[in-house]
């Protein structure tokens, strides 16, 4: 069933067919051996660097590419989710961490990191979460002590994407213990840093190519050439990308949704029962036909939070809706999905079995349901 997507314009379906190229080529290929890694190879992200998937909104002059359309980056997360390539963290990098370079980073550092980033010869992570400090970001307990030109660092952090891979960490953290949430500030901590150590590669039940980790940070002395922006606005930096976080994720959850409908539509059309293809049962028609329904709401839905976006209008309410509206759509059509195959959806290697793990997160991270629908019951005035 075709939807005719004018959010869109030719230059960004050039673009999409140039990166479902570089994943067939570079990602698709290696998932199972990553998979079993629990790592992704670095180099690539050098080939993405090279392939221009990196960066796209950092300055030309340092190889970013230059561009405030969101569009461009939400073509690699809809491809990427329709490939069920999780391990590559590339939409973590271009949606949730370039905001906060672009914002924040000064001339200096720019020029510092920005170039081995675009290249993919730095990988970035960004550490909010602590083991007592999840979606409550005020709730933080990792302190920057003030030394003169540097801070001491001291702190836990735990499910940090990139974690294992990252070069360059930008650490949330305390610099004013009295001051609530104006006392929070970022600083980039850099691989080698003497008292920086990572803990284990965490082992989840899903997006196994994805290193997730726990980080440390023993008496880090961080220098004040790594803050990113002012000291104390750290949090002001933190909820005004929120929105973009959301909806990319939600972008993740609409293309995993379409995939495992194409999934089940293949399969129920060869698995035959009684003689003919499960597919031809009323029950099985009706089953499919919710779920090609509500993938076209969530479609329609989150291509206009995206134009929205792109316009600069994409409320923090709204936001908050695609997010948990289209992840609960997600975890309930990959349940679906493995009830239609039957024993087949139990079996690790079928493709269905794969999302309906990779798919279980996507309700928690970026905020999870129940803190979205707190968001969007405050914004009703409740």
């Amino acid at each position: 069933m075709s939807l005719d997507r004018s959010v869109y314009e030719q230059e960004h379906e050039d673009f999409r067919a140039g990166v479902a190229a570089f994943l067939e080529r570079e990602c698709v290929p290696h998932q199972e051996k990553w998979e079993a890694d629990g790592i992704v190879d670095r180099e690539v992200w050098r080939k993405a660097g090279e392939q221009g998937l990196l960066g796209l909104q950092l300055d030309e002059q340092y190889g970013g590419g230059g561009t405030t359309d969101y569009r461009f980056n939400a073509v690699i997360v809809e491809e990427m989710a329709r490939r069920g390539v999780y391990g590559c963290a590339f939409p973590l990098f271009n949606d949730m961490i370039v905001p906060y370079l672009v914002a924040a980073a000064n001339d200096e550092q720019k020029a510092r990191w920005f170039p081995g980033l675009a290249r993919g010869e730095l990988i970035a992570a960004i550490a909010m979460t602590e083991p007592g400090a999840g979606s409550d970001l005020q709730g933080i307990r990792t302190t920057a002590v003030d030394a003169g030109d540097h801070y001491v660092l001291n702190g836990q952090k735990t499910f940090i994407s990139n974690g294992i891979l990252a070069d360059l960490v930008i650490v949330v953290c305390r610099t004013d213990p009295d001051a609530g949430h104006q006392g929070i500030s970022l600083l980039v901590v850099e691989r080698g840093m003497e008292g920086f150590e990572r803990g284990r590669n965490l082992d989840k039940i899903g997006q196994h190519a994805q290193d997730t980790a726990e980080l440390f940070f023993d008496n880090v002395k961080v220098p004040k050439a790594n803050r990113l922006g002012n000291e104390g606005e750290g949090f002001v930096h933190l909820m005004t990308n929120l929105s973009q976080e959301r909806l990319s994720i939600a972008l993740a959850a609409v293309g995993a949704v379409e995939k495992v409908l194409d999934l089940c539509l293949a399969y129920v059309k060869e698995r035959t029962a009684f003689g003919r293809p499960i597919g031809t049962f009323q029950h099985t028609r009706f089953v499919l036909a919710e779920m090609a329904t509500e993938a076209r709401i969530a479609r329609v839905f989150v291509d206009d939070c995206v134009a929205k976006h792109v316009r600069g209008e994409l409320d923090p309410s709204t936001a908050s809706m695609a997010k948990w509206w289209t992840t609960e759509l997600q975890k309930r059509t990959v349940d679906t999905g493995v009830q239609l195959h039957g024993g087949y959806g139990y079996m690790s290697e079928y493709p269905i079995a794969q999302a309906f793990l990779n798919s279980r997160v996507q309700t928690i991270y970026g905020g999870t349901t129940e803190i979205q629908k707190e968001i969007i019951g405050r914004s009703l005035g409740l």
